[in-house]
Parts: structure tokens; sequence; C-alpha cells
């Protein structure tokens, strides 16, 4: 019955096809499907959000019934990621990952193609572990499902790899969308993560799948703000120095969390066994919620207090709630649960928690804004709006991390209804950028990727070598010869050989050098020579490669040997050459593969 339904999906789709090539041009169809794409993408992203704020929900109802039960915030999370890893080894049996990362090495070494299950993994798993309070957030995994289910879409109607990579930005343009009911933000989200090259053919359908995703939200969740917050006083310019403190701080901030965030990953990657790394990251993490509840999830409420200028209510049902009425014990406070934030973080993907990035940098940035104005302010130095310096922090956080400074300024923009802070919001993005940069050259999102020797960027030549791996490139047809042979040998195996490079190869495989047939043509015919051993006329070549390094590497060999082939060596085993011309095809063929017009 399975077999025959797929039989008939098969037949649908093959004739589906056949039909629009001959009636839709390919940017029409790519407009059509922005539809299914958004729709269902907005649809993800509602779901996660409505599962993990039921599971969340249940359990701060349930606190409020008895306050004894605050010990539970200890124990919630690990039960949360424990079933997170029961339904991820048991149920889907593959790894799942955290999102965004994944994506871009789909989208940069895997043509687009990602596989069917995470369309729904991240959707479950990221549930449980937010849901039940592991310190990370939904945005990522909503924007990782949307993204999925571009890529199988295109891959179920057999779309080439151009078309892929729209469908993949649409999908995590929509998903961005509905999460924030923030429509332009997810379009230019979509296009400084994801987009190699920015057109019309790819702009509109992400524009009219954000749309739909938008409607999506609007239909099942109504007008439902995560950030209830209104700015309608325009931007003091007398401010612009304070503004230009809090990029630098922000900047700082953003880096110190991305570096306790791979170091914590480092050091926990060196636990072999990942039932210990879930018991040490578990006790870590409860530890650190049950003692700061704050740090509970997504933290939106914490986000909300900081964004409405309400300081206290952070502090509110907490062990540290009768320091309210001291401000600078509340800052200090403040500050140590900045820093915890990124070590929370941490741990939750430590113990095996599925969930992103995003929401810890919105609630870093809030906290971090809150605190620089209320400092200001109770140092004499001014009187600031500890609103409006919350929400500039976050668009400088999310800038800085992601190094995505447009997707920081318009998500600010959008969720406060207005662009009253677009200058304070430029400088803080822009300057928390460029502090970030000192220290990281990749963002949060790529240097997971670049440790694998995947580089994302939005050079275009560095994009498509990024694409290409060594392995693929090796040719094989050079006959080889045995260092214990002689050159009368080598003569019968150049006549009978296309090819001017003769590697010196032994019975084991060993790479020794090769013999070019410039080298050797003006013996060719001196017959008196021809018992002289092939150790005495091959050379060994100034250049190798090994099979793992990245094209970047072997372009840079080719232009610094003036060479047009270059062996490639593992572990002292000839495996074949690599040619000048082939990389060349191979680009010219991605080239014109990923090129958006």
């Amino acid at each position: 019955m399975r077999l025959r339904l797929k039989t008939r999906a098969k037949l649908f789709f093959k004739s589906l096809n056949r039909w629009r090539l001959a009636h839709l041009s390919d940017r029409q169809f790519m407009m059509i499907l922005a539809i299914p794409t958004g729709f269902l993408a907005g649809l993800a992203a509602v779901l996660i959000k409505f599962f993990t704020h039921s599971i969340r929900d249940l359990f701060f109802y349930i606190r409020t019934l008895d306050s004894n039960l605050d010990l539970m915030f200890f124990v919630l999370p690990a039960i949360g990621i424990l079933l997170t890893i029961i339904v991820i080894r048991f149920i889907i049996k593959r790894e799942v990952g955290h999102g965004i990362p994944g994506l871009l090495y789909a989208l940069s070494r895997n043509k687009g193609i990602v596989r069917p299950y995470t369309t729904f993994s991240s959707i479950i798993t990221s549930a449980l572990t937010v849901g039940f309070g592991g310190s990370v957030g939904l945005e990522g995994p909503s924007v990782s499902t949307g993204g999925s289910i571009g890529s199988n879409i295109g891959q179920l109607l057999k779309l080439n790899q151009k078309q892929i990579n729209v469908l993949i930005g649409m999908g995590g343009a929509s998903a961005l969308a509905a999460i924030f009911q923030a429509p332009i933000t997810g379009v230019i989200f979509a296009m400084e993560v994801f987009m190699i090259d920015i057109s019309m053919t790819a702009l509109v359908p992400i524009i009219i799948s954000a749309f739909v995703a938008i409607l999506t939200s609007y239909y099942l969740l109504g007008r439902a703000l995560e950030y209830e917050i209104t700015i309608a006083e325009s931007f003091i310019p007398s401010n612009s120095l304070y503004y230009v403190g809090l990029g630098l701080v922000v900047g700082l901030v953003s880096a110190y969390f991305m570096k306790i965030y791979f170091d914590v990953d480092k050091k926990f990657r060196k636990i072999k066994n990942p039932w210990k790394r879930f018991v040490f990251a578990s006790l870590g993490l409860g530890a650190l919620i049950f003692v700061f509840p704050s740090l509970y999830g997504e933290g939106y409420e914490t986000i909300n207090a900081a964004l409405n200028g309400k300081s206290d209510l952070i502090l509110l049902n907490t062990v540290f709630e009768p320091f309210t009425d001291n401000i600078w014990l509340m800052i200090l406070i403040f500050v140590v649960i900045i820093l915890c934030k990124a070590f929370a973080t941490s741990f939750t993907f430590a113990a095996g928690g599925v969930g992103g990035t995003f929401a810890p940098a919105l609630f870093l940035g809030a906290m971090t804004g809150m605190v620089y104005a209320l400092i200001i302010n109770n140092l004499g130095m001014g009187n600031l709006d500890v609103s409006k310096f919350a929400l500039v922090g976050m668009s400088g956080l999310v800038a800085a991390m992601l190094h995505a400074p447009l997707t920081g300024i318009f998500l600010i923009a959008e969720i406060t209804n207005g662009y009253s802070l677009m200058v304070p919001l430029m400088i803080v993005a822009a300057l928390s950028l460029a502090i970030n940069r000192i220290f990281f050259k990749e963002s949060i999102y790529t240097r997971s990727i670049a440790e694998k020797g995947v580089k994302v960027s939005f050079n275009k030549d560095e994009t498509i070598l990024s694409m290409m791996t060594t392995n693929h490139l090796i040719e094989t047809n050079f006959i080889s010869i045995r260092p214990d042979q002689t050159l009368g040998d080598l003569i019968p195996i150049i006549a009978s050989s296309s090819r001017n490079i003769f590697p010196v190869v032994t019975e084991n495989g060993d790479f020794k050098g090769h013999i070019l047939f410039d080298d050797v043509r003006k013996y060719m015919f001196d017959t008196s020579i021809y018992d002289t051993s092939i150790e005495k006329i091959m050379v060994y070549p100034d250049y190798i490669i090994n099979p793992e390094e990245s094209m970047e590497s072997v372009v840079k060999k080719f232009e610094e040997s003036h060479k047009y082939n270059i062996p490639i060596i593992d572990d002292g085993k000839y495996l074949g050459y690599i040619s000048r011309a082939n990389v060349f095809t191979t680009y010219q063929a991605m080239l014109k593969e990923i090129s958006a017009e």
C-alpha cells in the first residue's frame, strides 16, 4: 500500500513538473511556491510557540499555588532535556542540531539539501527543552524548521540548487516573521544570513512568503506580541554619546557571551560519555535557574520588565526580592544575571537540549541596556529612559552576535510600531558589531560550522569555493610506475597514456614522486640509457594537496606554484591529481547553478 502511494506521488509530481515547465517561467513558479512555503513555515513557528508556552504556563501556574515549589526550577530543565534526548535517540533516531548553523552547512556544502525529518524534529525537541526551562530560544529552531520546509518542497519538485536556496530563504524569513509578527525583519534576516545572491528573483518570493506567514500568525494568534511596548517619543540628539557608550558595552557583552559559549562547548565535548555531559551540565543549569529564575526558558517576562522600566519585577518572587529597595544591590544582581546567562545557555546545549541563541541575544541586550541606563541615572550623569536603552541594547546584541546589523535595527523598529529610534539603533548596532568583530570574525552561527572547514561568506568567490570539495575533484587516469622500474619500462607507458605526468608509486601505494613528460622527452630515443632507474629521474613535487584541504587553500597553491596538476596525497598514500582546469570548470558550473539571474 505504501509503495503504491509513493509511486502515485512520484507520477503526480512528475506530471506537475512537466506542466509547469510548459506553462510557467521559473520566476512565476517560485512566486507561487512562496504561498505554501510561507503558510507551512508560519504554521510551524506558531506550533513551536504554542507547545512551548503551554508547557511553561502550566509550570508557572503550579508555582503560584505553592511558593515552596520553587525547587522545581532546579529539576525541570533536566527533565525537559532528558525528554529531548529520549525523543532524539529513540524516536527521531538522528541528530537534530541547533537549527540555523545546520541550514548554513546545507547551503554551503550540501546544495541546500536538508533531510525530511528536520521539518518536524525541532518543533518537538525545542518545545520540550525551552518549555521545561532550558535557557535558550525558539527563533533558531523555528527558522530551521521553516528553512527545512522550503528545502524539502524544492527536493520534492526536483528543483535546482538556485531555487532550493531561495526556498530556504523563504522558509527562514517566514518563520522569523511569524514569531515576531515583523515581516520586514524576516526578509532582511533571510538576506543577511542565508542569501548567496540578492536579486529580485529571490526578493519577491521571500516577501510574498513572509506576508503569507504573517497572515497565518495573525489568524491563529491574533495581534499577539511577545514584547509589548511602543515608543512614541523621538530620538533626543543630546543622548548620542550615551548611545555610543551603550554600543561599546553591548559589543563587549556579546563577545563575552560568545567566548563563554564556545569555551564551555569545547570543554564538554571532551567528555565522551553523553550521559555524563547531561548530568554535569543539567546540574549547573538547574543551579543557575534555581538561584536566578529569570534565566528560565526564553526569559521573555524579564525582557518585558526591562523594556517597561520595571526592573524590580525581575526579582519578584525570588530570594533577592528583599533587595529591591537598594538600587545598587539590584544592579549588582542584574550584572551577575547577565554574566550567568552565557553559562545557562551553554549548559543547556551541552546537556543535550535543542534551541537557538537569538532569544539569549535579546535577553542580554535588554538587560544590558537597562543596567547601563540605571547606572548612568543613579550616578547622576543623566536622566535616561530605561525602556529606550533596553530596546536599543536588544538591537545591538542581535547585530553583534549574529553579525546582522539590519536585522537588529529593523526588528526593534517593527516591534515598537515605529522608527523614532532609528538613529540610536544604527549607532549601537554599528558600534557593537565593530567591537564584536575585533574578537570574532564569524558570527555565532557561522563560527560553529567554520570549525568543520566550511566558510560562509557574502563574497561569491569564497562561498562557491567553500561549496567545492577536494575529494570530488580527484582525477585518477594517470598511469603510475614503480620506483624500482627503469626508463625502458616507462616508454610504453608514455605511449599508451593521455597524460603527461607519471606518478611514481610503490606496490603499497606510497607516493615517491613523479616524472614529467617534458623532463624525459630528450632521452626517449636514446636506448643506451633505458636501464636508468626511475628513482634517478623522478622528482618530488614542491606542492602536494591533502584530500581534506579546503578549496581556498588548493586555489592558493595553484596560484603560487603556477602548476597545472598537483598530486593528492593522504598520509603518504597516492590518491590521484587535481587539475587547475577541473577546478575552474567546476567553479564555473557551480557559479551558473547558484546564480540568482
